[in-house]
């Protein structure tokens, strides 16, 4: 079966962006026609300034989420990075594959630093490299496929890039994984700016709607996105961007065609009650479901231990046949050490 991998990180509240771009093709398709692995990658959050028991808060809210968008732990396998330690292990030795320029080109790397510079912070090392624990995570798996937003095919390349570098210096080890990208929607823009991306990381504002908002606070948000001059209500990414915003939005909700259904609608109001409703119903069995699965952690839990344990059994093969391959002395026990040669020359 084709392998899939793809993660989540908690660095914010879950937003509809992260719903229709990714969680919710996880459920319906890449689980079912796949071996696919479902990862909270905690270790991601660390790059930046944060609260400790934020991130434990949100790494469990985010696996809650996963669940309660039809992730099923008996089709796939859903786990936290941070609990397996081969994504550490493995990164440190692609460290020693990838360049400093590669990371450094990194556009993520580049906004994010500018962002922290401008605030009077410092920038942290692991904000530089963390492309290749990216790059591990995925690796680590034999992973074939990649769901990711346009945003991400980067650190897909990259992924590529060092898996065929690894391969080509030191023997096939690693399998070369593709993105792969949703049809509609796969980059939400922020209803008050619909030239950014609605990102869980951004401050909280009237142009991100979270996963766990109250319908009435869905519907006020949709109903105040910003809109486009004029009143003719068109699909054009380019000329005007708030409008298509919506309809995307729209498509990707009622499974229509943003370009027809913008010949529907005779005005933004009615295009924006129709969004606003549209999203609603969407996100109600996801609301039910996580309030379900709240009431019994336990289960949760258990569902993260179990993935934990299946998750470090795929990628323990994988990361020490890449030890090996690099040069590095298994440990006494590991089952090679008989063959590894031991004492130098004889001294003259």
């Amino acid at each position: 079966m084709t392998r899939v991998f793809s993660g989540i990180k908690p660095t914010g509240h879950l937003t509809l962006g992260n719903y229709l771009g990714a969680m919710r093709r996880w459920a319906a398709v890449d689980q079912h026609r796949a071996d696919a692995l479902f990862c909270v990658v905690d270790l991601h959050a660390l790059t930046v300034d944060h609260d400790p028991a934020r991130v434990r808060r949100l790494s469990r809210q985010a696996a809650t989420l996963l669940l309660a968008t039809g992730v099923d732990p008996e089709l796939c396998t859903v786990f936290v990075q941070s609990h397996v330690d081969e994504h550490a292990r493995l990164s440190y030795v692609l460290e020693c594959v990838a360049t400093d320029g590669e990371m450094r080109r990194m556009i993520q790397y580049k906004e994010k630093a500018a962002l922290e510079r401008r605030r009077g912070g410092g920038v942290r090392l692991s904000l530089l490299t963390y492309p290749v624990l990216m790059a591990a995570d995925i690796l680590a798996y034999g992973t074939d496929e990649v769901p990711v937003g346009d945003d991400q095919a980067p650190h897909v390349e990259l992924t590529r890039d060092l898996a065929v570098r690894f391969n080509q210096r030191y023997g096939h080890t690693f399998a070369v994984p593709r993105a792969t990208h949703p049809a509609v929607a796969a980059r939400v823009m922020n209803l008050q700016d619909p030239l950014s991306k609605m990102g869980k990381s951004d401050d909280v504002g009237p142009g991100i709607v979270y996963l766990l908002d109250e319908p009435d606070v869905v519907r006020r948000k949709v109903m105040r996105a910003v809109t486009d001059s004029g009143s003719d209500v068109v699909y054009d990414r380019e000329a005007r961007p708030g409008v298509a915003n919506l309809l995307e939005i729209l498509a990707a909700c009622s499974g229509g065609d943003p370009e027809t259904l913008g010949g529907a609608y005779e005005s933004y109001g009615a295009l924006k009650k129709d969004t606003a409703e549209a999203v609603v119903e969407v996100l109600r069995p996801l609301r039910e479901k996580h309030k379900e699965l709240c009431a019994d952690p336990g289960h949760v839990e258990g569902v993260l231990r179990d993935g934990a344990e299946r998750a470090r059994g795929m990628a323990r093969p994988v990361v020490d046949a890449a030890y090996r391959a690099i040069g590095l002395l298994p440990a006494p026990g590991a089952g090679a050490w008989s063959a590894v040669p031991v004492g130098g020359p004889a001294r003259q």
